[in-house]
């Protein structure tokens, strides 16, 4: 009787987004693996025939690194469950990349039971740019505008001079979680309210 194994080859699984390229090391072979993976690639490792690895990250998709950096390595499933998770957030933005992470590595939520609802039930502002002092400038000014509306317009008609706003301070206080990220050239900060 022939091996159905060997004559059905087992199918590939695909992803919709792409997550980058992976470095590796293949315990088998007690090498590196020294050409780069994709996501895909990870996905469809077979331990078995191939031998038991390790894949991270390479860099090219700072967010996905993001996601994975308090990790030694990353399996296959993961990347299977933040492919649907994308999709179900609408698609590979940075911004739903760094939803995710805050959800997975700031509030401790498992990247496998994770859901949409979840990941926006965070009350979390996301706000892109290429320098922090800038960005926590803005995120201060727009979050002032947004919760304390009132406040906002009484200082914003005030003549008096001297009357400054200080955002640090205001980004530092206990009403909320700042984080700041860097994704390469471009840096994020994520502001939750607590």
């Amino acid at each position: 009787m022939e091996n159905q194994n060997a004559s059905n080859p087992v199918e590939q699984k695909t992803l919709e987004f792409d997550l980058g390229t992976f470095e590796g090391f293949n315990f088998r072979t007690q090498s590196a693996i020294y050409h780069p993976l994709s996501a895909k690639d990870v996905v469809n490792w077979d331990h078995d025939r191939q031998g038991e690895a390790e894949f991270w990250p390479s860099g090219d998709r700072p967010e996905v690194a993001i996601l994975f950096r308090h990790r030694t390595g990353v399996t296959g499933s993961e990347l299977v469950e933040l492919d649907r998770l994308l999709a179900e957030l609408g698609g590979d933005t940075v911004d739903n990349f760094l939803r995710i992470h805050h959800a997975v590595n700031t509030r401790g939520a498992a990247l496998a039971t994770l859901t949409r609802n979840a990941v926006e039930d965070n009350c979390l502002d996301v706000f892109l740019g290429s320098n922090f002092t800038d960005l926590r400038q803005e995120a201060a000014y727009q979050l002032f505008e947004l919760f304390y509306p009132d406040e906002y317009k009484a200082w914003e008609k005030t003549t008096c001079d001297g009357l400054i706003f200080d955002t640090d301070r205001f980004l530092d206080s206990p009403a909320f979680s700042v984080e700041e990220v860097k994704l390469g050239n471009e840096v994020a900060l994520l502001v939750a309210s607590q």
